[in-house]
Parts: structure tokens; sequence; C-alpha cells
């Protein structure tokens, strides 16, 4: 069974290199790719003042924050949740920056960026040149993201989810397949599939019987004699 973590954070500013700090961390699992409804969700106390542009974005303030456990009171939790798993994140870079400055404040490892799944990199392979942002791919895929009026890490993390399972062929992508010849074909489309889409079919040396009976032939053939002579079923 395939897990993965699907993750979002919200931070008092944009650069972890000049001080800002996360304010909210939300993940959310997934078992081969669906939704398990387990989640980790935890606002932070950054011990520093958010951003006006912060506030405007997530509606969290200096007073929301205050009472909140510091990232080192919630980093042992935090990284049980994750364990060794794949993380899925968008603007990776941006997350990844930001957590391993916490860890490292914390006197933590850093989280390798060999196991995170970028899905911004996705969308931007998939569809070059088109808008990649969040929400952006909600409108792209059909994703009902009207509640987002304040951006939220637990909110976003299930809305990338969604996101996440478009891109990788829809929420049952073991049943889409593509032609064998496809230069994009689907990584979930098995081997034995693609080689029985290419394997020549053996002909049988004696054909069956018809399995129709004579009422059952006639009664088509008057159904076909209803039909327009343009029909497509008229044409040999």
């Amino acid at each position: 069974m395939t897990r993965e973590i699907v993750l979002d954070t919200e931070t008092t500013g944009l650069d972890p290199k000049k001080g800002d700090r996360i304010i909210e961390i939300g993940c959310l699992e997934l078992e081969n790719l669906q939704p398990t409804g387990r989640q980790f969700q935890a606002y932070i106390n950054p011990e520093r003042s958010v951003s006006e542009k912060t506030v405007e974005i997530t509606g969290l303030t200096d007073a929301d924050l205050i009472d909140k456990p510091v990232f080192a009171d919630v980093v042992e939790r935090f990284l049980e949740f994750i364990s060794d798993d794949p993380l899925i994140i968008h603007n990776a870079s941006f997350d990844m920056g930001f957590l391993n400055a916490e860890l490292e404040r914390a006197q933590r490892p850093i989280l390798s960026r060999n196991k995170v799944i970028d899905t911004l990199d996705m969308a931007r392979k998939k569809f070059p040149g088109s808008p990649a942002s969040l929400d952006a791919l909600c409108r792209r895929f059909n994703i009902d993201n009207s509640n987002r009026e304040k951006h939220g890490a637990i909110l976003d993390s299930e809305l990338l989810a969604d996101v996440y399972l478009e891109l990788m062929g829809g929420r049952q992508p073991g049943l889409i397949f593509q032609a064998s010849n496809s230069t994009n074909t689907r990584d979930n489309q098995s081997d034995q599939t693609r080689h029985t889409e290419n394997r020549p079919q053996a002909r049988r040396e004696t054909q069956l019987s018809p399995r129709l009976t004579a009422h059952e032939l006639e009664a088509h053939e008057q159904f076909l004699d209803k039909l327009p002579a343009s029909a497509m079923w008229r044409h040999e």
C-alpha cells in the first residue's frame, strides 16, 4: 500500500532566511491515491509578528497565534505523522525552505528533497505555458474552491489532494489508458496492459456458432428498418 502525505504551510512572510516563520501546518494522508481521512493540523506561535500581507491572505493575526504552541512543541507529532513517506507539495521549494529552517532551529534532521513530489512542476510539465497556481488548477479540473476566501493549510491540502489525483490521471487512474504509441503514457498503466494492447490476436480455426436465435435476428432487422437510410448501422 502506497502512503503519501499532502502538505501545506502558512507563514509570517516569504523568506525564512529573513526570519519569517511557519504559523500553520496542514497535512492529510493518502493511501493508493485516496484520502484516508487522517490529518495533521497545527497553528503555531511564530514568536514574531505576522506581516500585513499574511493577515490579508490567511486572516491570522498576532492575537490569534499568541497562545498557540511553538514549532518545537509540535515537531514530534508532525514528524511522526509524515513518517518517511513522500510529501506532495505545491511549490515545494517554498514550504521545504520554511520546514527545514524550523527543523534546524529545533535541532532536528532536515527533510530530504528526494522524497518530495512538487505538483507545481507536474502541472507545468503537463500544461506548459498555462497558469499553474492552486486556484488555476482547481478551475482547470472543476474542483470547487469556493470556500477558499482565506488561505489555510489544511483547506489548501484538501484542494491539493484533489488536484494531485487529477494530475495523476483522475480518481480511477488504473482505468485510464492511452494508445501504446503515446509519448505521455500514464505511469500507472501496467506493463501487462501495454503488452496486451500490442499483442496480435489469435484467430480460431473453427468459428463459433451464432448465439442469436432466428427470432432475435428478425427483431433486430425490424428495428434497423425503422432507422433512416443514412444511419451508420446500415452502412457496410
